[in-house]
C-alpha cells in the first residue's frame, strides 16, 4: 500500500487548490485519540471556494493517492455548503465540532450549533438502520462464523458515532475511549456493554474474539442494538 502523511496531503491539496482552498481537517477517531492502525481512516474535511468538474478533475490525483494509502477521499465541500448543511448531517456535524484538529486555514467553526431537534431525528433513523443492516447480515452470514465476526467489526465505527449522539441528546459528554463510550451508553439505555467492548478490544488486537464465542458476542450486541432503538424512541427532539 503506498505511503502519504496529512503533511504529505496537505501540500499536495494547497498546490492544487491554491489561493481558493479555505482549510483541511482532521476529524473522527485519528483525532479523538481512538485511531487504529489498518482499521481506522484518516478523515479529512477539505473546504474550498468553488466545485466544478475542472476543480474536481484536478484533485482527483491526490483524492486517489490519498485512497490508495487507505483513506477516504476527502470530504470535500464548498465555504457555503459547510456553513448550510448542519441541519442536514447534524450527527456527522457533531462529531468534527467535539473531534477535530485543524491541518491547515482558518478553524471553519465560528457559529456552527447542531440543533437538538435534527440530532435526535438523525440519531433515531441511523440507529434503526445499523439494527437492520445487523439483521441483515446475521442473515447473509448463515451462521458463518468468521462472517459473522466481520459484520461486528466493519460496523463499529459507524455504532459509536451513534453512541455519541445518543450521549448528546441526552445532555452527556461522550468519553473519548470506545470501550468507555460503551459502557456510557449502555448505562443509560440499559443494555449489557460487554458485547461492545469486545468488539472495540477485538479491533485494537487486545482481546481476540474466539470463534468460539462469536454466537455469545453476536447476540448480545443485537440485543443491545434492538434497546437502544428503543431508548431513542422515547426520547424528544426538544432542548
Amino acid at each position: 500500500m503506498a505511503t502519504m502523511t496529512l503533511d504529505d496531503l496537505v501540500t499536495r491539496l494547497r498546490d492544487v487548490w491554491g489561493t481558493t482552498l479555505r482549510a483541511v481537517v482532521l476529524y473522527g477517531s485519528a483525532a479523538g485519540g481512538e485511531h487504529v492502525a489498518k482499521r481506522s481512516d484518516y478523515n479529512v474535511l477539505v473546504l474550498v471556494d468553488t466545485l466544478g468538474v475542472p476543480e474536481l478533475q484536478r484533485a482527483a490525483p491526490v483524492a486517489r493517492a490519498w485512497h490508495d494509502a487507505g483513506n477516504p477521499p476527502p470530504l470535500t465541500l464548498t465555504s457555503a455548503e459547510w456553513r448550510t448543511s448542519i441541519d442536514t448531517f447534524p450527527m456527522e456535524y457533531a462529531d468534527i465540532l467535539d473531534r477535530h484538529r485543524v491541518l491547515y486555514g482558518t478553524p471553519p467553526f465560528d457559529g456552527l450549533t447542531v440543533a437538538r431537534a435534527d440530532l435526535r431525528l438523525q440519531v433515531e433513523r441511523e440507529a434503526m438502520g445499523k439494527l437492520i443492516q445487523l439483521r441483515q447480515g446475521i442473515l447473509a452470514a448463515g451462521a458463518d462464523r468468521a462472517r459473522e465476526l466481520d459484520l461486528l467489526v466493519a460496523g463499529a465505527s459507524a455504532i459509536m458515532v451513534i453512541f455519541r449522539g445518543v450521549l448528546r441528546l441526552m445532555g452527556q459528554t461522550p468519553a473519548a475511549s470506545y470501550e468507555e463510550l460503551s459502557r456510557q451508553v449502555a448505562e443509560r439505555a440499559g443494555f449489557d456493554a460487554t458485547p461492545f467492548v469486545r468488539v472495540v478490544k477485538h479491533r485494537r488486537k487486545a482481546d481476540r474474539i474466539t470463534p468460539e464465542d462469536v454466537g455469545v458476542v453476536l447476540a448480545g450486541y443485537l440485543t443491545g442494538m434492538q434497546r437502544l432503538v428503543q431508548c431513542i424512541d422515547q426520547l424528544d427532539g426538544r432542548a
